[in-house]
């Protein structure tokens, strides 16, 4: 084509590019609320909070409170709760898992983090302030402005990890308002019948094929741990629901997409006592924990609601109990004194559980190749179907979670999934619903995270695509994700080495263009437990990163109003094959398990090096290895060609040696490059 109209193409084509970002742009407005309208704007995601607002005022009223906190958590600081636990979801409206709700008889406001703004502002109506932190200090300070001196500020002591109910303590120190207990939850009062029942279902058995050592040893280990601590400490409690269905190979489904139960645990050096609902305990799991009895490894069954009193009457005595400050709500730690107490992060058993051994290490392994087959299934299943029109968000959630349920050993999905095209991708956390769903389109970027339940383990992954012609930024931007992601994924670090001290290394493809986002690089993962498992992982308040342990990797990058890009892979930290040792413990590196190749129509070869594109033809060639012969044992014909189409190897064209290619053939195009320079940061802005 003549240069003349190469550049009137160009100018024709990123004209149209800007009206239809700003007709998006427009659009996007129409979905969240807008409270300085008159009358205000509520999307139709809103809730109506009014009467529920004045129901609570006045059995705050009641009590003689002045401010009400409602966080979003259960009385285990659950990541993700049970419908019956999801105070702040009915109060305000707004579902993200991360929150803080604070009612004054005048106020209402909501502190969440990035993830959620815009959620927020779709979900709740014009009752509720949105604040966007959510640190301690901003809730104290705002607190400190709504309250009056004299004033009381309720909440329930059983629903604040000991950390945070110490921050609002600090937070309202010598400021002349009291932080009130209040053990009835006064939401739950308000809620009133409407409240979902409790769980009713069975807690059963792991089966022995699936758990990585018996609950017996696992016991011993941890009474070992108890022996050759330094004070000795005669018990450890166990708050969080992963820690005891853990330790006893017991499971439930108590909570959505997490195999958990309600229940404590108090172990001592003689004596096991599980506080739970014995009448759902199956058979089989009630005939392993008796089978000890009488003796040491007898477990006692207490009712769930006797923890309290139970840990009380213990404390009586010479003893000394270790808890993890994370997971143990303020409830339970009040009735313990201090002097009788050993306090860490993490309990023993939280990181007894975070190091998987080799036979959990495998068992994770096999549930990553069939989650790839279900992934690949739904893959070449968008490919055909998109371009006619046919899937939608949502519907496209309800095929992915289909395809993994076919699967060996699957247990349905591990979260909601997140299926998010276009703008809605520029949400970290949206999930569609039957109400509000996208329908996908060949022109539009679509970010898929989705994960499944197995008996042998847990998976997440999430991959980007695009059917269409995706722009320059677009491409450039899933590149640099990618990028960060391998750069991560092969990174070689000493023992030890915390995980926050690598994550920048996931962040500097971006960061060397201006580019960013705004959540973790990782987390851990379980074995058919918890999808978000700690203490692994990226940030401040995780442990140390040791060979054994599974996170995530989760580099990504979010255009508000336009699209988002996410590419997350499950690894195992792993010893590194190195040319010296310069300790004793061998320096360590990751291995990916997650086994889906990566979009080819997003990727940007001449920003890759050598090293990358090496690294790239290396992993393919390990899933082609290990999903290529399950596809074919499961007679996945088509899929298995589009397997080996997706990850033919890269050409080892470094960025240098594309550069100067195209700089040597294409120097009657410097006036369009000019033109590209000077109209694409406009767009971009």
């Amino acid at each position: 084509m003549h240069p003349t109209l190469w550049v009137a193409a160009w100018v024709l084509l990123l004209k149209g590019c800007a009206m239809g970002q700003a007709t998006q742009a427009a659009s996007a407005r129409t979905d969240v609320r807008d409270c300085s309208a008159e009358p205000p704007y509520l999307p139709p995601t809103a809730t109506n909070t009014t009467a529920r607002l004045a129901a609570l005022r006045a059995t705050m009223r009641a009590h003689g409170v002045h401010a009400y906190i409602v966080p979003s958590t259960d009385a285990h600081m659950s990541e993700y709760i049970a419908e019956r636990d999801s105070r702040l979801g009915w109060l305000t409206g707004f579902t993200g898992s991360s929150g803080t709700g604070v009612v004054t008889q005048d106020k209402a406001a909501l502190w969440t983090d990035s993830r959620y703004w815009t959620q927020a502002e779709r979900q709740l109506d014009c009752n509720w302030e949105l604040q966007r932190t959510i640190w301690v200090k901003s809730i104290g300070q705002w607190i400190l402005e709504a309250v009056p001196v004299g004033g009381n500020i309720g909440l329930d002591p059983f629903l604040f990890s000991i950390d945070s109910w110490n921050s609002y303590s600090q937070a309202l120190h010598g400021s002349g308002r009291t932080l009130l207990p209040i053990e009835t939850n006064l939401v739950d009062q308000v809620w009133g019948d409407e409240r979902p029942p409790p769980a009713s279902s069975q807690i059963y058995s792991l089966p022995a094929e699936f758990t990585g050592s018996s609950w017996q040893e696992k016991v011993a280990r941890i009474r070992q741990d108890l022996e050759q601590h330094t004070r000795h400490p005669t018990a450890v409690l166990l708050s969080g629901l992963e820690e005891t269905a853990w330790l006893f190979n017991l499971r439930g489904d108590d909570i959505p997409y997490n195999p958990v139960f309600y229940s404590y645990t108090l172990l001592t050096n003689t004596t096991i006592s599980l506080f739970v609902d014995e009448a759902r305990l199956a058979a089989g799991a009630r005939q392993s924990l008796r089978a000890g009895c009488p003796g040491p490894l007898c477990v006692e069954l207490l009712e769930y609601g006797r923890a309290r009193a139970h840990l009380h009457q213990y404390t009586q005595g010479n003893v000394t109990v270790w808890l993890g400050t994370e997971y143990t709500n303020y409830g339970l730690y009040g009735v313990i004194p201090q002097e009788k107490l050993l306090e860490d992060s993490y309990s023993p058993v939280m990181l007894a559980k975070a190091v998987k051994n080799t036979k959990e290490q495998e068992l994770l392994r096999a549930a990553h190749v069939r989650d790839a087959v279900a992934v690949i299934q739904y893959l070449l299943w968008l490919e055909r179907t998109v371009p006619q029109g046919k899937v939608d968000e949502f519907s496209g959630a309800q095929h992915i979670d289909a395809l993994r349920r076919a699967q060996e050993h699957s247990r349905g999905p591990s979260f909601q999934s997140i299926s998010a095209s276009g703008l809605n991708a520029a949400l970290a956390h949206y999930s569609p619903s039957n109400r509000s769903s996208r329908k996908l389109a060949v022109d539009e970027m679509y970010l898929l995270d989705t994960g499944g339940q197995y008996l042998d383990g847990t998976t997440d992954i999430t991959r980007t695509v695009h059917w269409g012609v995706p722009t320059p930024l677009q491409k450039e931007a899933y590149t640099r994700v990618l990028m960060g992601n391998i750069d991560l994924s092969r990174l070689i670090f000493p023992p030890n080495t915390a995980g926050r001290t690598v994550e920048s290394i996931a962040r500097r493809p971006l960061w060397d263009v201006g580019l960013n986002y705004g959540h973790g690089t990782g987390h851990g993962i379980g074995n058919f437990l918890s999808v978000h498992e700690w203490p692994v992982g990226f940030q401040s308040n995780n442990v140390p990163l040791t060979a054994g342990m599974f996170t995530s990797i989760e580099p990504g990058y979010y255009r508000d109003g336009e699209f988002g890009i996410r590419i997350e892979d499950v690894a195992l930290v792993v010893e590194a094959q190195t040319e010296h040792q310069s300790g004793e413990e061998p320096f360590l590196t990751f291995e990916v398990v997650s086994l889906v190749p990566y979009d080819r129509n997003l990727i940007d070869l001449s920003l890759l090096s050598p090293e990358q594109i090496r690294y790239l033809n290396t992993y393919y060639e390990t899933i082609r290895a290990r999903v290529g012969p399950e596809l074919q044992r499961q007679r996945l014909e088509d899929e298995y060609h589009w397997l080996q189409q997706s990850t033919e190897p890269f050409p080892l064209a470094s960025a240098a040696t594309i550069a100067t290619t195209m700089a040597t053939t294409a120097l009657g195009m410097l006036p369009i490059a000019s033109l590209l320079s000077a109209l694409l940061p406009g767009l971009q802005a």
